[in-house]
């Protein structure tokens, strides 16, 4: 009884490997003949990009020509391993584990079920191959570990990285060549080339730049700010002339205090005096006024005290 049960699942397994196997070779001819008419129109659209100068778009889209030129290699790769298999099922249903002639071929098979999505027939196919070598096998295969044995070409086919600047530099030379298209290359294999580390570099040195003045600002604030005040009398701060960039703006306090920083000798000699009468242009016509102010005050408080005197004499008279 097992050996018929044995046996029939061996005449499954064969019958349902070889209907997929047929259904993705039959597939794999309709998917070719369409996608190579879309390629064939998408390099026309490439051709009017350079011809117009819009290089721009054109190094966009050489990407999905690549992409389309590669599903086709895998696609040719895939129909050519399924013919294999399909040639040698008989094999696959006799022994248990996988021949090794075939493993590279099964193997790639189950690794391009994941990527091809328009070959649903590689499910099943995937399907019956856990089936029959079990689940390590097929994952092996998927996650490409080091003795999956898939081909390294349909790996580098149904890579999802993006392709290099070389590569589309050189689609693009072999698109305007083939139409005979007078097209100057140079700013599209700059930009290509172009090291785009560099201009974060860039971006950071001038962010440095943009902070130095203003690092440089703060650092004369707080100068400014540290700086001990000059006393002046009120009169002479009514009498005194606004000038602008005087030293008695915070601009020209900060420069005066810069140059007593880069002279303390000279700081160190200076009367108060002195100080204050170069602290403005007309200091000693301040100070003269000043001075005619206190005397003027001075006589009017001594008339005050005259005054409040002669108030009390005629008090103590009464």
């Amino acid at each position: 009884m097992s050996s018929l049960n044995s046996l029939f699942n061996r005449s499954t397994f064969g019958t349902k490997c070889k209907t997929c196997l047929n259904l993705v070779i039959s597939r794999i001819k309709l998917l070719r003949n369409r996608r190579e008419l879309q390629l064939i129109n998408m390099r026309k659209e490439m051709v009017q990009y350079l011809q117009t100068g819009q290089e721009s778009i054109a190094r966009i889209r050489v990407e999905h020509i690549i992409r389309e030129q590669n599903i086709l290699a895998a696609y040719e790769i895939v129909e050519l391993f399924c013919e294999f298999v399909l040639a040698r099922v008989p094999i696959v249903e006799v022994q248990k584990e996988c021949p090794l002639e075939l493993r590279e071929a099964i193997s790639s098979i189950i690794f391009a079920s994941g990527r091809c999505s328009d070959l649903p027939e590689l499910m099943h196919l995937r399907n019956l191959f856990t089936t029959k070598y079990g689940k390590e096998f097929v994952a092996g295969a998927m996650e490409l570990r080091p003795d999956s044995g898939v081909n390294r070409t349909i790996i580098e086919k149904l890579s999802v990285k993006a392709p290099s600047g070389e590569s589309k530099l050189k689609v693009l030379k072999a698109i305007a060549q083939e139409y005979n298209v007078e097209w100057d290359s140079s700013n599209t294999e700059a930009e290509f080339n172009k090291k785009y580390e560099d201009l974060l570099d860039g971006s950071a040195s001038s962010v440095h730049q943009v902070q130095a003045p203003v690092i440089e600002s703060s650092l004369v604030a707080s100068a400014s700010r540290d700086k001990p005040p000059v006393l002046i009398s009120p009169v002479e701060d009514a009498e005194k002339p606004h000038v602008r960039g005087s030293p008695s703006s915070p601009a020209g306090s900060a420069r005066a205090y810069a140059a007593t920083k880069t002279n303390p000798s000279a700081q160190e000699h200076h009367s108060p005096a002195e100080e204050i009468s170069c602290s403005s242009p007309s200091s000693s016509d301040a100070l003269e006024k000043a001075r005619v102010a206190i005397a003027s005050a001075t006589r009017a408080s001594a008339a005050a005290r005259a005054a409040a005197e002669l108030a009390k004499v005629k008090i103590t008279s009464q």
